[in-house]
């Protein structure tokens, strides 16, 4: 055990994730565990700015591993983006004397640990915490996994009206950047079709798609757009196309929006949440800085922070195979 580090602080940041109170609740407990103590810090870099740190416990932790969202809340800090404002926050880490920082977030979150950690020689482990899967070094990021099971409880309810009343229902779920959650909750709720920013389905396939769909037998379809689809503008311009070249569907759109980060986390994230906080706290005390910490193979594994924001997550191309086969 480093004997430098006497105080950790753990912090939340950007878009809030199922499975972040978890994290709290493992960096918290695995210090306890270690003889360490832990400050929760409020309202991510704002807070750190701010000196809104709290002294966290075994028992402050406690009845949290279920809740979502976050309890040490998430703030978005201009001040932070500034040199000045960094300072200010290492000088009232440097007068509460934490020595080290848990940053559960995502790219823009580590990229502040970074940079925070070059300027000032400060110890930072990052956690993956957002519900895209977009992070480069784990093959799953906190709250993933229920933000998939959520998309999929919410269609399997639409398809029962779909099916009601011959209709074709767009579904847009989150994923500017990444289709993680569209591919895998298309095929975990049997949609006919899924578009994602990956692959450019092109607005002809989609309806040549639909077509085959319509000739098989299938009186109402259920298509899976992630936001950062390339093939129309919005959800809305797709809706309004099909229409003009298909009559005989009655479309609808459903905008899943904020409601996919909500909600208890599965078992799988808590038991992730758990492992990554345990790992994230023994790395710092083993003298490890600007990594953060992944999930590979089943295996708690040390991504370097760079590579983790500049490392592109990867589609997996193998489920996209068997999701062009099952929307047969």
């Amino acid at each position: 055990m480093s004997k430098t580090i006497k105080k950790i602080g753990v912090m939340t940041s950007g878009g809030d994730s199922p499975g972040m109170n978890a994290a709290i609740r493992s960096v918290v407990r695995a210090c306890v565990y270690h003889n360490i103590e832990c400050y929760g810090i409020y309202r991510g870099y704002e807070g750190m700015i701010e000196g809104d740190f709290i002294l966290l416990n075994a028992r402050s932790v406690k009845g949290i591993i279920n809740k979502g969202g976050t309890i040490l809340k998430s703030a978005r800090s201009k001040d932070f983006r500034t040199y000045e404002g960094r300072k200010k926050a290492h000088e009232q880490l440097t007068k509460a004397g934490i020595d080290a920082l848990v940053v559960i977030g995502g790219d823009g979150s580590f990229t502040g640990a970074m940079i925070f950690s070059d300027e000032f020689d400060y110890h930072v482990i990052g956690i993956p915490g957002t519900i895209d899967n977009d992070i480069f070094g784990t093959t799953h990021t906190l709250g993933f996994d229920t933000a998939c099971n959520t998309v999929v409880d919410v269609i399997d309810k639409i398809r029962d009206t779909a099916s009601s009343h011959n209709r074709l229902f767009f579904v847009e779920v989150m994923g500017r950047d990444a289709g993680h959650i569209a591919l895998n909750v298309g095929v975990g709720a049997g949609a006919e079709e899924i578009l994602i920013p990956e692959e450019d389905l092109g607005l002809d396939r989609l309806l040549e798609s639909l077509r085959r769909s319509k000739q098989s037998g299938k009186s109402s379809s259920i298509v899976i757009v992630a936001e950062g689809d390339k093939i129309g503008k919005s959800v809305f311009e797709l809706k309004d196309y099909v229409e003009a070249h298909m009559t005989e569907y009655e479309v609808r759109v459903s905008v899943l929006g904020h409601m996919q980060r909500g909600g208890s986390p599965s078992c799988f994230d808590r038991v992730l949440a758990s492992r990554m906080g345990v790992k994230a706290v023994e790395s710092l005390l083993e003298g490890k800085n600007k990594y953060m910490v992944g999930l590979i193979k089943d295996q708690m594994t040390l991504t370097p922070l760079e590579k983790a924001i500049k490392g592109q997550s990867k589609i997996d191309l193998e489920l996209l195979r068997v999701s062009d086969i099952l929307t047969i």
